[in-house]
């Protein structure tokens, strides 16, 4: 079956005025678009590995079970599909994002001290991605929480990733995504993020997470 351009949660100004709606529409109608289109046709030539889901296509990332031909594209384009449908949900208006569960702050202030901490810690690697990528919240093998960053349409399930984990929480820091507003203030795009995360979605995901399973797209 072939994949989806996803409906995005809300209106495109809904994140006004941290994403603006020019941004919002392009990245989710046009780059979200290319990477379904782009994964759908490399998996044309394969049709076998079309009753794939998108979460079981990007674990095979790396892998033999990716056919060489389309290794690449299914890397990039498969990545950015995941990445795209998760980020949307992880996000809401201003006004509906409220914070963690206390089972999320539990862990979060286990695995990083405090709130502020893991924020740093997230906004740095987010920051210090040179070039296009993502910085990412999961949950690790050992159930701990870990923060880590990937390239390009990457993410950590992937058997590319440098660090491989569950994720609950992401952002994209392509310049597609924050350059209309922000030019070259990824900075500000970043701290502007926090003010929109849906933790309502990432507390669920982290629940997920914690049980081995995967946050619903």
């Amino acid at each position: 079956m072939a994949f989806v351009l996803p409906n995005l949660p809300y209106a495109p100004d809904a994140l006004e005025p941290y994403v603006d709606t020019t941004t919002m529409t392009i990245h989710h109608g046009k780059h979200h678009a290319t990477y379904v289109n782009n994964v759908n046709a490399a998996l044309e030539k394969f049709p076998e590995m079309k009753s794939l889901g998108i979460v079981d296509l990007n674990k095979a990332v790396g892998t033999d079970a990716i056919p060489k031909e389309i290794a690449t594209t299914v890397r990039n384009n498969g990545g950015g599909h995941f990445n795209h449908s998760f980020f949307w949900k992880v996000m809401t208006k201003p006004s509906n994002s409220n914070g963690p569960s206390a089972e999320l702050k539990a862990a979060i202030d286990k695995a990083f001290g405090s709130m502020e901490a893991m924020k740093e810690k997230f906004n740095a690697a987010a920051a210090g991605r040179f070039g296009s990528g993502w910085a990412w919240l999961g949950v690790k093998a050992d159930g701990s929480l870990g923060i880590t960053s990937t390239a390009n349409q990457d993410n950590p399930l992937q058997q590319v990733a440098d660090e491989k984990m569950i994720p609950i929480l992401g952002l994209d820091v392509w310049e597609h995504a924050y350059y209309l507003k922000y030019q070259n203030r990824r900075p500000e795009y970043i701290a502007a993020f926090w003010n929109i995360v849906n933790w309502e979605q990432v507390n669920d995901n982290f629940k997920a997470a914690s049980g081995g399973g995967m946050p619903a797209l």
